[in-house]
This record gives C-alpha cells, sequence and structure tokens, in this order.
C-alpha cells in the first residue's frame, strides 16, 4: 500500500522515468475490479489521456500524482500498484488500466485491493487528496515539535496510538504499515492510550517518526512494498509479515501479531509495554 516512502519513490522514479514520453495508446481494464475506482466513466479515458505528453511526476501522503500537457492528471491511491515496463518488455495480462507509449514503454496499474485511478482535467474533488495536497509532511523541515504537539491535541478522544497516528489521514500518508516501526523505534505499544504519554514520550514519538519515515524514504520504500519497477524497498522492516516470526531486533523476544482496528499491528511486550 502506498505510505509516505512508497509514494515518493514511486513519484520520484515516475518523474525520472517517464516525463517527456507521449500516450500512444490507452487500454481500460481487462480484468474489472469492483474496488477499483475512476472519475466519471473510465470509457472517457482514452479520448482523454491519447496524445498526451508526461510533464512530470510527484508523490505526496498515500498519492502519486502524473501531470500531462493540456492540464491533464491521472492519480493513483494508496491501493493502487503502478509498473513501468520498458521497450519490448512483456506487457501483463491483466490490469485495471495499461498507458502505452511511443517508444514502446508502458505502465500498468492494478488493484491490491481497493484503490482509484483518477484521469481528470483540473482538480481532483477528494477530500483525502485535498487534505494530501495541503498538509505539512513529516519529511518537511516545518514539521516540528510544536505542529507534532498541536496534532497530539487536535482530538479531545483518548485514542490509541495507532488510532491517533493512522486512521483518518491526520497524518497524510501515515497508515497501518509505517506506523509498526515508528512505534517500535519509540518503545511505544499500538493499544497505548494518548493519555498515557509523558513529556518524555512524545519527544521520543516525534523524533521516531521524523527518523523513521526519513529513513524508509532514503532507502526506497519498504521491503514489504514494490516500486515503479517491480523491486522491493530497500528499507529492511523491523516489523512486519516478513520478519513475524524472527526475534525482536532489541531485546531478542517473540514478536507479537495481533488484530487491531482493522489491521495487523506488531510489537514486542518487552520493548513496548501496554
Amino acid at each position: 500500500m502506498l505510505e509516505i516512502p512508497e509514494s515518493n519513490t514511486v513519484g520520484t522514479q515516475a518523474c525520472e522515468t517517464l516525463a517527456g514520453k507521449k500516450i500512444r495508446e490507452v487500454h481500460n481494464a481487462t480484468t474489472p475490479h469492483k474496488f477499483a475506482f475512476f472519475h466519471g466513466d473510465q470509457a472517457g479515458y482514452p479520448g482523454l489521456l491519447q496524445g498526451r505528453q508526461v510533464i512530470t511526476a510527484k508523490g505526496h501522503g498515500m498519492f502519486v500524482d502524473l501531470f500531462f500537457d493540456g492540464e491533464i492528471r491521472l492519480t493513483i491511491g494508496e491501493g493502487i500498484n503502478m509498473r513501468y515496463y520498458a521497450p519490448h518488455e512483456q506487457r501483463p495480462g491483466k490490469h485495471q488500466l495499461l498507458i502505452a507509449f511511443d517508444d514502446e514503454s508502458c505502465i500498468a496499474f492494478t488493484v491490491a485491493m481497493y484503490g482509484g485511478i483518477w484521469a481528470y482535467k483540473g482538480i481532483l474533488d477528494n477530500p483525502y487528496y485535498q487534505r494530501s495536497l495541503n498538509s505539512i509532511s513529516p519529511l518537511e523541515e516545518s514539521f516540528d515539535e510544536l505542529f507534532f504537539e498541536n496534532l497530539l491535541k487536535s482530538t479531545t478522544r483518548d485514542l490509541s496510538l495507532k488510532a491517533l497516528l493512522a486512521t483518518e489521514q491526520r497524518i497524510p500518508g501515515v497508515g497501518n504499515g509505517v506506523l509498526q516501526d515508528i512505534l517500535f523505534n519509540a518503545a511505544l505499544h499500538p493499544r497505548r492510550k494518548k493519555s498515557t504519554l509523558s513529556d518524555f514520550h512524545k519527544v521520543e514519538l516525534f523524533h521516531s517518526l521524523k527518523v523513521t519515515l526519513d529513513r524508509m524514504t532514503r532507502e526506497g520504500g519498504r521491503d514489504t512494498e514494490k516500486d515503479l519497477f517491480g523491486n522491493p524497498g530497500g528499507y529492511k522492516t523491523l516489523l512486519s509479515k516478513k520478519t513475524v516470526k524472527d526475534p525482536c531486533p532489541n531485546c531478542g523476544g517473540a514478536i507479537v501479531k495481533e488484530a487491531y482496528l482493522g489491521g495487523a499491528v506488531y510489537f514486542c511486550k518487552s520493548c513496548q509495554q501496554l
């Protein structure tokens, strides 16, 4: 799923790889997916996109934007995989959208669980997208301790740390995936309540959020996710589906996996005491 490290990685790769390419053909879904969402009728995508040239691309939050001439954009959301195929490389047989360029290369879009592939002119009227565009990322210097303290105060409910940081996109692009290592590095349990945090814990959580996301992004995303070329990210996750059977990297104890708030959480009972 696209979170901050992956959206930034894929956006940068798409900019470097696709800029200047001109769309020759657009192929709609070969395998329709009931949880693939489009902007209007997908049947109109070829007419909107064919002949357009890629200007640039950018990732933010849980989105990646492709910018074309004529003020045309294509935006993908968190559950969409975008894969580049070089000229003469075999194209995938199954996809929800495929865009072929004039140099015989192409990009194919598939849905992991659910997600949007929106092609449009002008502005995408989606509240999560607009929040992502207009929010400060933890990767930016302006996301400082004061900003984070105000974020903690932004809800009056005594939420758990997972609910606070990884639901409702309070920090766009921070989801259940990146949260695991952020909380492990801060030695905080995902079920721990906001009200129990001391000033020391708040500082530790702030620094872990900044440092962990920065490292994940610099290393090309997490090893549980794929980049534009189908390669896993270079960041080796500490707590994830890949490491759940391994000993805790800090104390050597067992890593626990539990279902919580619509997804799995991973933690060490010794290092992240509730």
